[in-house]
């Protein structure tokens, strides 16, 4: 199955350990935090991934994060990992599949947890099998393409009148919409910059709604959507479900600080000694439709009761 790459990655160093006098303190663990997001989208990811350690008896004091983002400029994305892996951490936290792959070329040795909403482990070549990973990757992935049907019918449902839907980063649900009788338009996004254009060109050519895919400028620019689709008076859906509680239409996905709660417990056995080459994939456990009627009554868009029905939450 085919990925494109979703873009990349920015800087900033956090935690400090610490140790008390008078007491022989456990080795500190150096955890790469490798994100292909914003700076202000980083401290819940990476507080969230810290409950996640918590839960195994791993605590701050005992673990330092190196936190490596760029803003936008994918060509950081490789020194940040070979930085780290030179550094030798002791893991590294790699989200999406950019960031995996750079992580993948500066060590076979380094555990990495991979945080992935794109891609199949093994179609992608990462993994051996789902079971038994067989190299230094572990983590949390999602196909979200298998997700592009689910999205498609909660815009047809929801809009029964829409023929035409814009799709923002990869046109990877092709067939989803030939199904439905959906004509799509496709816009990449390669920096913030893009998503505002993105919007405003949909606009422009007249499709009746959006589709955000999976973007670490997307999910970190929820609230930035929701007043663009908004403002443009376009229906829309993404993954990130913080969108439709920023004011957006609706979405559907994971509970991303689930996800990164997640990849804490992964890493906290990885780090107590447990071998990535024999620890299992896991996918994402916790899913939410969340709907927004406050903006559904702006937009003029009437949501059926089934909809409403199957809505884990619906903002009034």
């Amino acid at each position: 199955m085919r990925r494109r790459e979703f873009i990349a990655l920015l800087c900033a160093v956090m935690a400090s350990p610490s140790s008390a006098q008078g007491q022989q303190t456990a080795k500190v663990r150096t955890v790469g935090f490798l994100y292909p997001g914003t700076a202000a989208a980083a401290p819940p990811r990476i507080a969230a991934f810290l409950a996640g350690l918590r839960t195994r008896g791993l605590r701050e004091p005992d673990v330092e994060i190196v936190s490596r983002v760029t803003g936008g400029d994918a060509t950081l994305l490789v020194p940040m990992a070979n930085d780290l892996a030179k550094r030798k951490v002791d893991l590294i936290l790699a989200i999406s599949p950019a960031a995996i792959r750079a992580a993948r070329s500066a060590t076979e040795t380094i555990p990495i947890v991979a945080g992935d909403l794109e891609s199949d482990p093994v179609d992608a070549g990462l993994i051996a099998s789902v079971a038994r990973p067989g190299g230094n990757i572990t983590g949390t992935f999602l196909d979200f393409p298998e997700f592009g049907k689910k999205w498609l019918e909660a815009l047809k449902e929801a809009l029964p009148q829409v023929k035409s839907v814009g799709v923002v980063w990869d046109p990877a649900t092709g067939a989803a919409a030939q199904n439905l009788k959906l004509k799509l338009e496709t816009w990449e996004v390669r920096s913030p910059a893009d998503l505002e254009k993105s919007v405003l060109s949909a606009k422009q050519r007249n499709v009746d709604a959006l589709l955000f895919l999976s973007s670490p400028f997307i999910g970190a620019n929820t609230k930035l959507l929701a007043d663009l689709t908004l403002a443009q008076r376009l229906p829309a859906i993404t993954l990130f479900t913080d969108f439709a509680r920023d004011g957006g239409l609706m979405a559907y996905g994971p509970n991303l600080m689930a996800i990164f709660n997640q990849l804490g417990v992964q890493a906290a056995k990885l780090l107590q000694g447990e071998r990535a080459a024999e620890l299992p994939i896991e996918t994402p456990t916790k899913f939410e439709f969340v709907l927004n009627l406050r903006t559904a009554k702006t937009l003029g868009v009437n949501i059926p009761q089934s909809v409403l029905l199957r809505a884990d939450e619906v903002i009034e």
